[in-house]
């Protein structure tokens, strides 16, 4: 898909017909999602620069991230497209020159396509590449803050589900198991989660910074609020820090309860296999085929064998009632 802006009357516009030449040549941001082999070679000869590809904007190493050539900045960025599977990480391209803002996305992203619908209703009005840029970094850092504060809710609520249980009625087993089997989906799901906003917070951090550094053209207004946008990720950055040592809390604590209810387990079954120990023997031993056996003739003697059996039984569990072992 191929997205065009050209700036009309000072304010940017979409472009609604395909794209020719002249048009890719006079836009202010082009953005390509999943574009095609022929829009990559369209976009490349318009503008006369050679975008990067997919594997090369997934190396991870500083030198692959940001680069500057010809009065143009090459700024790679993983972002974060969320599935159904849960979130992923898919990589991000930005070619940043003093007219014109190329983007490059392999995925869908909400937070472009918030960005764009934005600029669409003119809500906010890039009149630059440099512009469109910054309004992007500051959107892609609102939407982080954004999935933090979900990810405090999801926790806050996952922590009091968990000490729940150990305050209030204990559940029925499997209904406590089906509660700690969903506790840990989510708190992998939210580590998942947490781990793919990092890289990206490191990733904008990095290219903010590089493109206040190489880009003369950036205006002193521009340089401020790319600013804010550093100091807006590093506090995001303690923020992300402060959930993760909450989440590793959740995490060791739901491991807990799972291993206080292995240990209930493994006490009822040895509790069990020592209370039986008694009228299993007496069991064994009127099992016997003695000729003589004294009870064998007795009017009662099936009725003495049962309160044995009974008797031995209800004694072990009186004694480990008495110890509070169950």
């Amino acid at each position: 898909m191929l997205n065009v802006y050209v700036i009309e009357n000072g304010v940017p516009k979409r472009l609604t017909a395909p794209a020719d030449t002249q048009s890719l040549m006079r836009a202010v941001w082009i953005d390509l999602e999943n574009a095609t082999v022929d829009e990559r070679d369209r976009v490349m000869a318009a503008t006369g620069l050679s975008l990067p590809t997919e594997q090369k904007i997934s190396e991870i190493e500083t030198s692959s991230r940001v680069a500057y050539r010809d009065d143009t900045l090459f700024l790679n960025l993983p972002l974060i497209n969320i599935t159904e599977d849960g979130p992923a990480g898919t990589p991000g391209s930005f070619v940043l020159s003093e007219h014109r803002l190329i983007t490059i996305r392999f995925a869908h992203s909400r937070v472009f396509a918030e960005f764009s619908g934005a600029v669409d209703q003119q809500t906010v009005r890039p009149a630059t590449a440099a512009e469109t840029f910054s309004g992007l970094m500051e959107a892609i850092v609102d939407r982080q803050a954004d999935a933090l504060e979900n990810a405090s809710a999801d926790l806050e609520r996952i922590s009091h589900t968990i000490f729940k249980m150990g305050n209030g009625k204990r559940r029925a087993r499997k209904a406590e198991d089906a509660m700690l089997r969903q506790t840990l989906g989510e708190l992998g799901r939210i580590s998942d989660l947490l781990s793919h906003i990092r890289d990206t917070q490191i990733g904008v951090k990095r290219i903010v910074g590089y493109a206040v550094a190489m880009a003369a053209w950036l205006s002193q207004g521009l340089r401020h609020r790319l600013a804010i946008v550093q100091h807006d990720v590093e506090s995001l950055n303690d923020f992300d820090k402060q959930l993760a040592d909450k989440m590793q809390f959740l995490l060791d604590a739901t491991l807990g309860f799972i291993n206080i209810a292995q240990n209930d387990v493994m006490k009822v079954m040895a509790i069990a296999s020592v209370a039986g120990i008694p009228p299993v023997l007496i069991v064994g031993v009127y099992g016997m085929n003695f000729k003589d056996m004294p009870e064998l003739e007795w009017a009662y003697g099936y009725g003495w064998a049962w309160f044995l059996i009974i008797l031995t039984t209800l004694i072990p569990m009186a004694a480990f009632r008495w110890k509070r072992w169950i």
